[in-house]
């Protein structure tokens, strides 16, 4: 099983774009951020940054509702990949191909009237009529 569920906050606003056949796709960033304390009592934060790509009415619902700072749940299928930048050292890239996303609270609490859930039908490719369950709730710790 290949299944990855991040919650964190969009990092830029969605990308919407089409494929050559039509199909909307859209792409974000989300970063998910963990302090600590250190056994010397210092206190660290790490960052962890995912390139989330959307595609067909997900896509285009996400870029409807997404911005920039908004907290986001999402969950979908992980790959990573290796890259050379412009700079001509080698990257390291996470990416999730989204099967399901939750809009949590935007910037402020402000949800700008999103949404809660939007599940991903593989086979109908469109929005789901009903609101599933929490999946966070389902998780056995």
């Amino acid at each position: 099983m290949n299944k990855i569920i991040v919650i964190g906050h969009l990092g830029r606003d969605p990308e919407m774009r089409y494929t050559p056949n039509g199909q909307a796709v859209t792409s974000f960033s989300v970063a998910s951020s963990r302090r600590y304390t250190t056994s010397s009592g210092e206190q660290k934060e790490e960052t962890e940054w995912f390139n989330v790509s959307a595609w067909g009415k997900l896509g285009e619902t996400c870029n409807q509702y997404l911005t920039k700072g908004r907290q986001v749940y999402v969950e979908g299928r992980l790959s990573s990949r290796t890259y050379e930048g412009r700079d001509g050292q080698t990257r390291f890239s996470i990416d999730i191909s989204l099967t399901d996303v939750q809009f949590l609270g935007g910037r402020g609490g402000d949800d700008g009237g999103a949404p809660a859930s939007v599940p991903y039908e593989a086979e109908a490719g469109a929005m789901a009529d009903e609101v599933p369950d929490d999946p966070v709730d389902d998780l056995p710790f």
